[in-house]
């Protein structure tokens, strides 16, 4: 797994990292039961902070897409890459709607209006 993060990009380096995951289930090169690297080697191979490792894979948990073992790691425990792929088009849906300075609410009104 090659992951890279880029600080002068304005998205956060916690949601690149939860992106980059994301998009490495969707493309099934990680699947259900494999482990990710801990977030301390992680941390240092990217030379950015543990915790934000640490929240990045907090939201990939959040999410229901890994599971957190105490000692033993992050471990992939998404079974639906369909759905994942929905998770991470809505977050470029979100971002493009940021860059053009709509609002969230402004977004929901126009996905409320295209369901007709």
């Amino acid at each position: 797994m090659l992951w890279t993060v880029d600080p002068a990009s304005p998205t956060p380096l916690f949601e690149q990292l939860a992106t980059q995951v994301r998009r490495s289930i969707v493309d099934r090169t990680l699947v259900r039961g494999e482990k990710l690297p801990s977030a301390k080697e992680l941390a240092a191979s990217l030379e950015i902070n543990l915790h934000t490792v640490l929240r990045a894979y907090q939201t990939l948990r959040d999410e229901g897409l890994i599971e957190l073992r105490r000692g033993r790691g992050a471990v992939v425990i998404a079974d639906d890459p369909g759905l994942v792929n929905l998770h991470l088009m809505a977050d470029e849906l979100l971002a493009e709607a940021g860059r053009l300075g709509l609002a969230h609410e402004h977004v929901v009104e126009l996905l409320e209006g295209r369901r007709a």
